[in-house]
């Protein structure tokens, strides 16, 4: 059994990255209503700006994803980070 090539760990990686930066960008987003109905706007703000990099970040990761030729026999990654709530 060959090992495999930084590709094609990328290529299982990077579906992960994706994920897992889609559900911290859902995560700010509803920290930031929060703060904003608390009167937080600056606060808010910041959490907002946060989520705005976390799309940007996963735009980029998507991007590397497809140079690196897309998923590749990668399962679905279905485990839980413990978030804070």
């Amino acid at each position: 059994m060959e090992a495999k090539t930084t590709v094609e760990k990328l290529q299982v990686l990077l579906p992960h990255w994706v994920e897992h930066n889609a559900n911290h960008e859902a995560e700010f987003r509803k920290w930031a209503e929060a703060a904003r109905t608390e009167s937080q706007p600056r606060l808010a703000g910041l959490l907002d700006e946060a989520a705005a990099s976390m799309s940007a970040t996963d735009a980029l990761l998507k991007q590397a994803l497809a140079e690196a030729g897309g998923t590749k026999g990668a399962a679905p990654h279905s485990h839980h980070h413990p978030h804070h709530h």
